[in-house]
């Protein structure tokens, strides 16, 4: 059982950490719970998309924790990837609010660190690191499903950019956000892969409808976007025309391979643990639960320091989120079952954190690319 008490005591980490980074640690852990204890924010399973908090990510802007490895010219602040992970899994395993700043600085920031002008980094970096900036990513359309690479949002050249016409489906925040970075078909002519760019749009600009997207837990956390002859000017395209293919998929790598991958639902699982003894056979189930999640951590840490050396992790990304979609399910099937089973009512948070993940676990499987696409990659990437 003495995995379980380390589980519930250290919320971040199920063993000891391969560097030393327990006073980040301690300085994170005590910050969320200074915030939760005041009532300034809410705690939350899947808090990566579901808890949208523009004040708590200003606050860790101030702070120092977004943009942390970025060059300090463009306001971050040259911290390791190592520092920024375990920030990162303090927040996802307490559920914190998250939602606001995530992808701007998970996927936007580094992507235009690799494929921006000096103008679009100085426009955008500075303010995503301060919190204040955010970022929705148009990448999934209607009936194209996990195909990017049919995406029929259309850019057509005119005189200082481009007019944008098309939509987009299961955009994260875009309802709330202030930008959408998004994937455009640019030319028609030659393989599919190879007409594809990314552009910057404003989500207030003329001629953009955002309309929310309600799931069936009442809440809104995704939105359609249509765009209608909307003007884009040239300094706003991302990277090279024709280029988008090859710099989403390395964006892609950084949305499947990190610690929401595997932590959206340990919030529940380690508000299990604080209630009354479990039995036996629960126990056993979550030794290895807990083994797996150890493994999966290894495995993104690793991809993590290779995507700072610029090295091609598509395969391992997959792997990454595909495992760790399977535990997230995994985690909440567990808990279900042990509150189905125990003698007396769950805590009104337990049932809580239940209720939302219960609803969000349909999802795990199907955001950032399906299973199948996911499985598709990993076969190719080993073939």
């Amino acid at each position: 059982m003495a995995i379980l008490d380390h589980t519930t005591k250290s919320v971040g980490v199920l063993g000891p950490t391969a560097w030393d980074e327990n006073s980040l640690r301690r300085e994170v852990r005590q910050f969320v719970a200074d915030e939760a204890a005041a009532g300034r924010i809410s705690l939350m399973p899947d808090s990566w998309v579901q808890g949208y908090d523009a004040d708590f990510s200003s606050k860790l802007g101030d702070r120092g924790w977004l943009g942390m490895t970025w060059p300090a010219e463009y306001g971050g602040h040259e911290r390791s990837a190592l520092d920024r992970f375990v920030v990162i899994e303090e927040l996802l395993a307490a559920g914190a609010p998250v939602s606001a700043h995530w992808i701007a600085d998970r996927q936007t920031g580094p992507l235009l660190l690799r494929f921006g002008t000096e103008d679009q980094r100085r426009r955008f970096l500075p303010q995503i690191a301060a919190g204040r900036l955010f970022v929705s990513a148009g990448l999934s359309e209607p009936d194209t499903g996990s195909d990017l690479a049919s995406v029929r949002t259309k850019a057509t050249p005119v005189s200082g950019g481009w007019r944008v016409t098309g939509r987009k489906i299961w955009t994260t925040n875009a309802h709330r956000n202030h930008w959408i970075l998004t994937l455009l078909r640019t030319s028609s002519d030659g393989p599919k892969h190879a007409g594809l760019s990314q552009m910057f749009i404003p989500l207030d600009a003329p001629g953009v409808d955002v309309r929310p997207i309600e799931t069936m837990d009442g809440e809104s956390h995704f939105a359609e976007v249509t765009f209608e002859e909307v003007f884009v000017p040239q300094a706003d395209v991302v990277g090279d025309v024709g280029g988008g293919w090859q710099q989403v998929t390395s964006e892609l790598s950084y949305e499947r391979s990190g610690p929401e991958r595997y932590l959206s639902s340990f919030p529940l699982l380690a508000a299990m643990l604080a209630e009354p003894e479990l039995t036996d056979t629960a126990a056993a189930e979550v030794g290895v639960l807990a083994a797996r999640l150890w493994a999966l951590r290894c495995l993104s840490v690793r991809v993590q320091r290779l995507l700072d050396e610029r090295i091609d992790v598509t395969t391992q990304a997959a792997l990454v989120k595909d495992c760790g979609n399977r535990l997230e399910k995994d985690v909440v099937g567990l808990c279900h079952r042990v509150i189905c089973e125990a003698a007396q009512p769950p805590s009104p948070m337990l049932a809580g954190h239940l209720r939302r993940a219960l609803l969000a676990a349909p999802t795990f499987s199907l955001r950032g690319g399906t299973v199948e696409i996911l499985r598709g990659i990993v076969a190719k990437g080993l073939a």
